[in-house]
């Protein structure tokens, strides 16, 4: 079955700024802001992608007025129509290191403008689009009070973090943005990014590495330290309704890492006795991953493995990645796969987890305007 004839969610597409100085953000700053602006730039702490492609980018994904990912027209071409997306979930790039500032209040500030930029600009454009929220993090309160003050919105489908952080996920800490999330059924989402910059700490037990690819291969460290804190702090116990997205991450890690943390829960668990269940329980049911970038072992038939493995009929959702230069086609990423697990990582898994309703193909999706924002 081809991914191309089926209608598909894709939950990793990241909508850009037409240029670095983010002049489009301004209008949504407080003024004060908007001044520092003018005058510094938004000043936000990057890894860049040096070596990757076209500037990081595909190179026909660029649009003659700005970056690539700017353009509406551009991703409905090269992604939603030649792919048949049903959904495509927006998760921005400039400002997601904003997690990473040591200002509280302008990290907040600019958390609050993104949002509204991205359901003025981009929700409002097509109805296939739907937005993760950013929260700032430094100041808990302010995050809860953005959850609060937009996550009804129904093209908001889930609140956004990177992996790069200077507390586990687990800790206390961050819990009433937990709470926060589950009484509004949205998902908390970590994507990749931001380890080793601004205020947080180094990328991994060993430091810094030196080129880009060394950045690339921590990720995964990342993810396993935030849900190893996530199930021994007892999140899942204390919010059983949360749901969390890992996001490109990887995948293939996840069944060893959960067999190690199998066993030592049988073995420790007197030191975590509100941990009620073996580590792995919690993973399928709270927790989803999506698919790019997606290892490619040297046999199709050993990927199958680790996908049964994973239970990827439960808990991988598909991502493209556009308009990254890693991007992950729909119709080659992954080998031949049986048409329910083709179905449940494409589709319905995605579909169960946002509650997408399904929507007729044939209707038109371009200029169909989503209702307003929660106001500023």
């Amino acid at each position: 079955m081809s991914a191309a004839r089926d209608l598909i969610i894709d939950c990793d597409v990241h909508n850009r700024f037409k240029d670095r100085s983010m002049r489009e953000l301004l209008p949504y700053l407080p003024r004060v802001y908007q001044e520092d602006v003018k005058q510094w730039g938004i000043n936000m702490p990057s890894g860049g992608y040096p070596n990757g492609g076209d500037r990081g980018y595909r190179a026909d994904s660029w649009p003659q007025d700005g970056h690539a990912g700017s353009s509406v027209e551009l991703m409905r071409e090269q992604l939603l129509e030649r792919y048949h997306v049903e959904y495509a979930i927006l998760l921005g790039q400039e400002l997601r290191p904003l997690g990473t500032l040591p200002d509280a209040d302008y990290a907040a500030a600019l958390a609050h403008a993104y949002n509204e930029f991205l359901i003025e600009h981009w929700l409002a454009a097509d109805a296939r689009f739907r937005g993760a929220m950013l929260i700032a993090t430094q100041d808990v309160p302010q995050a809860v009070k953005e959850i609060d003050r937009i996550g009804r919105h129904p093209g908001i489908v889930e609140v956004l973090v990177a992996n790069g952080a200077r507390l586990p996920y687990g800790n206390r800490y961050y819990h009433p943005i937990f709470e926060a999330c589950e009484a509004l059924g949205l998902p908390f989402a970590l994507h990749t990014g931001s380890e080793g910059a601004g205020i947080n700490g180094q990328p991994s037990v060993a430091g810094y590495g030196s080129y880009y690819v060394e950045n690339r291969q921590v990720r995964p460290q990342g993810y396993m330290t935030h849900l190893t804190s996530m199930i021994f702090e007892g999140v899942f116990e204390r919010f059983p309704k949360l749901r969390v997205v890992f996001i490109e991450g990887g995948y293939a890690w996840l069944a060893p890492f959960l067999w190690r943390l199998d066993a030592d829960y049988r073995g420790l668990r007197d030191q975590t006795p509100w941990v009620r269940r073996p580590p792995s329980e919690y993973v399928w049911e709270h927790v989803r991953f999506t698919s790019q970038p997606l290892e490619e072992p040297e046999r199709p038939s050993q990927l199958l493995e680790v996908l049964a493995w994973n239970r990827a009929d439960r808990t991988l959702m598909f991502a493209s990645d556009y308009p990254h230069w890693d991007f992950d086609s729909p119709v080659d990423a992954f080998p031949r796969l049986a048409d329910d697990l083709r179905r449940r990582i494409f589709h319905d898994t995605a579909a169960e987890l946002y509650g997408f309703a399904r929507r007729d193909a044939a209707t038109p999706s371009p200029s169909v305007a989503s209702p307003g924002g929660g106001g500023s």
